[in-house]
């Protein structure tokens, strides 16, 4: 069914909170991932306010949806939706990398509720991903399993060898996006690691493969309605994104991926998404 007007403008307005949520936790003066966190918003707003399957009062449903961010480092994007959700009350994002709170720098599956696995060390996201569609197969259950990868993260060796198992496996349960951002931590792309091409690659490895603007809500909610009536093979969406997107002084900067706002910046940002 196709995505209605209504629906593409809260999904919109979703992911500004998301974005002005992600501002909040990171502050002036101290480093956040700025940059792989806002590059995903649309596309983690479209997930857990139109797509999946999930309860915030029962986060360990048998029957829930799952989503992993194999590029961990982007969690604040899902802290952000999860608290908007209620899955915890949302003060807890101003805690973010003090000690002892739930709302850690990387996923921590033991201390927030909605997070599915320990996540961050490049590469091992989709590993876990295809365990745990796996498993819903042999537990013959229906549930959907979405991973986010990251295009620095795929020079990591291990995302191919999922890729190989996750086609072997005909894990059509399994549906990944490509957060194709075009800037890692130290610098561009296809300065640094040249990955290209993606789409061709993973056809290849035996995926069904997407391409889409990873920050138009319509293309999203297409390409997983699109993705749901694929059988037999795993799904990669290709999300052409901008780095920071939104944030018109840290778009396309290497120095927000991990990078420091000035109080200046804090607040231009900060007002950008009010």
């Amino acid at each position: 069914m196709a995505i209605s007007a209504k629906k593409i403008k809260e999904l919109e307005k979703a992911a500004k909170r998301i974005r002005y949520d992600i501002v909040m936790m990171i502050g002036s003066g101290k480093p956040g991932h700025l940059g792989g966190s806002c590059s995903i918003a649309d596309i983690v707003a479209v997930l857990y306010f139109h797509k999946m399957r999930h309860n915030p009062k029962e986060p360990k449903w048998s029957d829930r949806d799952r989503l992993l961010l194999s590029k961990g480092h982007a969690a604040l994007a899902q802290y952000a939706a999860l608290a908007e959700c209620g899955y915890f009350p949302k003060k807890e994002l101003s805690t973010l990398k003090e000690l002892g709170t739930i709302v850690q720098g990387h996923p921590e599956m033991r201390r927030m509720p909605g997070i599915e696995a320990y996540t961050g060390s490049l590469g091992q996201g989709l590993s876990v991903a295809c365990g745990i569609a796996m498993a819903g197969k042999i537990d013959k259950k229906n549930y959907k399993v979405y991973c986010i990868v990251g295009d620095g993260e795929i020079a990591e060796g291990q995302i191919w060898e999922a890729s190989m198992t996750a086609a072997f496996y005909k894990l059509d349960n399994l549906i990944a996006f490509f957060d194709k951002n075009l800037v890692q931590a130290t610098g561009p792309i296809v300065e640094r690691y040249d990955t290209n091409p993606h789409v061709e690659k993973w056809k290849a490895f035996g995926w069904e493969v997407f391409e889409i603007d990873g920050h138009n809500i319509k293309q999203i909610a297409d390409a997983l309605d699109d993705a749901d009536k694929v059988k037999g093979k795993p799904v990669m969406i290709v999300a052409r994104t901008v780095k920071s997107k939104g944030v018109p002084f840290a778009e396309g900067k290497a120095d927000f991926h991990h990078g420091i706002m000035t109080q200046e910046q804090y607040e231009t940002a900060r007002k950008l998404f009010e």
